[in-house]
């Protein structure tokens, strides 16, 4: 058969950009289609790219080969560097994005991209035979032709938003929603469920008194997503966000108006995100919390619009206009748009595998919030999964799988997969047993050689990558090697630590590794440390592998020992049902899921150790 694409992508958010780079930069023909160009690469929510967990998972993004980190770079309003007072299992970085700006870019590269076709069409359905998806039908009759489908419909499929007792058939921001589609995948046999979503009230930036507000900059240094980033806005050039908290009359009023909010009125049938809930669910969920905290946030320079972060809500708009001028600064705002509810269709988690491939139809992918996740970053790391995968496929090559300890990519789908999800899954670094190793600053270390591999990273790059590792490696030898005996400069630098100063050729290792010493000042005392050059990301993940040392290497053992069980494949036609020995519930939920490892088996809910032991006991017969 002759195809129009070799890949088609439905969808323009963050997941359907990653997913067709993905494919086009790996030299396949592909197709994007979307409702409005103008709405690619999107921020219908908050105006930011990372954060908690999510930072690192857009530098994962960067290392295999990704967009989002380059193009988040290049005109950010503020880049901050957040739990910089804890360990660096959970640093990480949040950008200040220009919303308006941020999308642009995106259509940029777009139009740019080789072997990337981007046409304006709505599809209303797949063409498909008894086994395999092999196109899509749009509303207009046209047909496009493919060996593989990727679905990355975000928050549209079926949507619905919600003010009070307002409720409108559109998608975010008022855009249209695609009905039909759902309708298609239930006829083929795939379960969909609701789930819901928010967003808070934009504020007339003229109208807020900064005054009552704490002022919150960026962070000095040259910060970025991308590790090819040579440019950076200066922090003087930064702009700030501000922080304030809601009040007694805040809680009041939402107290009294629950029935005028769609949440708590029977309007809204979905399930919200618990990890980012409304503020109405703040107040009913926390009643002894005397106070939330909000931040104002500039949505872009080119507009007078302040996201009200963690304001999140589906009131009345009169009832809006109270609860916003019950917040301190903003007595007399002004209401740009209102926060709204979105509800809207998802695929359920048993329906995919670890690619991301409907495990009922060959050809036919989904990516982003369509497969239960809510965010940005993780829409956009699950794109490009799928587009990896769904090339992969059609060039006959084996599965691209990222495990737990490799990435918070592979995180999120294996916690997709074997423990799914019945509100939209937000990545939090407490989902991550290995977290210490996947660190913001070790993300090229974990992923950029499996990038190279697959073909999303230049032999260039990847050459520079190389020159890195070397670097690091050489100096923490070096480093290993030295003892230092009445060093002056050393001493002084110590003895204003409160330290005990060096003697008797105490080792730099153990100098390095004592509480608030840094790196980076102790270069300056050391003449064979002179000649290194490292820059500040070589120096912070040098002195994180000192100083954790030992904690890493105890996660790396306990990864190890994990990977055996990641080793014991399950055969695709056993039995759950009738496996002797295998409890009720662990039966049920193994054939709903299909592990395709004996660690993935482990990791689901109702099945115990000793369903684990029953399974591999009747492996290795079969084997036998």
């Amino acid at each position: 058969m002759d195809y129009d694409f070799d890949i088609i992508v439905v969808g323009g958010g963050h997941a359907g950009l990653e997913a067709a780079f993905a494919s086009a930069h790996m030299g396949h023909k592909t197709l994007l289609l979307t409702l409005n160009f103008s709405k690619i690469g999107n921020m219908p929510c908050n105006p930011s790219i990372g954060g908690s967990a999510k930072g690192i998972v857009v530098r994962e993004i960067d290392a295999l080969g990704g967009m989002m980190g380059k193009i988040a770079d290049l005109n950010y309003l503020q880049m901050k560097m957040l739990n910089t007072g804890k360990g660096p299992g959970v640093r990480c970085l949040r950008s200040q994005q220009d919303k308006l700006v941020y999308p642009k870019n995106m259509q940029n590269a777009v139009k740019e991209c080789e072997n990337l076709t981007c046409l304006e069409k709505m599809v209303d359905d797949l063409l498909h035979d008894e086994k395999r998806v092999y196109g899509v039908i749009c509303s207009d009759g046209t047909k496009f032709t493919a060996q593989a489908v990727i679905l990355t419909t975000g928050t549209y499929m079926n949507a619905e938003t919600f003010k009070g007792s307002e409720r409108k058939v559109e998608g975010p921001e008022g855009e249209k929603t695609s009905v039909n589609i759902s309708k298609k995948l239930e006829e083929m046999g795939i379960s969909l469920y609701r789930l819901k979503t928010g967003t808070p009230p934009r504020i007339k930036r003229d109208s807020i008194d900064f005054s009552k507000a704490k002022v919150e900059p960026g962070t000095p240094g040259k910060l970025a997503f991308s590790y090819e980033t040579e440019k950076f806005v200066p922090i003087e050039d930064q702009i700030v966000c501000h922080l304030i908290y809601t009040t007694e009359l805040t809680h009041k009023i939402v107290r009294e108006n629950l029935d005028k909010t769609s949440l708590y009125s029977g309007l809204l049938v979905g399930t919200g995100p618990r990890y980012c809930p409304s503020i109405e669910t703040k107040i009913v969920n926390f009643p002894d919390k005397e106070r939330h905290q909000l931040f104002l946030e500039p949505e872009s320079l080119e507009t007078d619009s302040i996201y009200l972060q963690g304001f999140s809500t589906s009131m009345e708009k009169s009832i809006q206009d109270e609860m916003v001028h019950s917040l301190p600064g903003l007595e007399h705002a002004v209401i740009l748009k209102y926060g709204y509810a979105i509800e809207y269709d998802a695929i359920k988690t048993e329906e995919f595998d670890e690619t991301l491939k409907i495990k009922k139809w060959d050809g036919l992918y989904i990516a982003g919030q369509i497969c239960g996740t809510s965010g940005y970053e993780e829409a956009a790391g699950l794109g490009l999964v799928a587009g990896i995968n769904a090339v992969r496929n059609i060039e006959g090559k084996s599965p691209f799988v990222l495990k737990r300890d490799q990435a918070y990519i592979g995180v999120m789908i294996d916690d997709l997969v074997t423990k799914g999800t019945e509100e939209p899954y937000r990545l939090l670094s407490s989902r991550a047993e290995y977290r210490l190793l996947l660190r913001h600053d070790n993300a090229d270390a974990r992923l950029t050689k499996i990038g190279h591999d697959i073909g999303l990273i230049s032999d260039e790059r990847y050459n520079k990558f190389l020159l890195k590792q070397d670097k690091i490696s050489k100096t923490l030898s070096l480093i290993k090697s030295i003892k230092v005996s009445n060093n002056v400069s050393l001493n002084d630098y110590l003895e204003d630590l409160d330290m005990a100063t060096t003697k008797n050729g105490t080792p730099l290792e153990e100098i390095i590794k004592r509480p608030y010493v840094k790196l980076s000042e102790i270069i300056n005392f050391i003449p064979e440390l002179y000649d290194c050059e490292l820059s500040d990301d070589e120096i912070d993940e040098i002195e994180i592998n000192l100083k954790y040392e030992g904690y890493i290497k105890k996660q790396e053992r306990e990864a190890n020992n994990s990977r055996k069980l990641e080793n014991m494949t399950i055969p695709d036609n056993i039995d759950y049902l009738h496996l002797d020995g295998l409890a009720i519930e662990a039966r049920s939920k193994l054939d709903k899921i299909r592990p395709t490892n004996i660690g993935q088996a482990s990791r689901i809910s109702g099945v115990n150790p000793s369903d684990i032991s029953i399974l591999i006991m009747s492996i290795k017969k079969r084997k036998i």
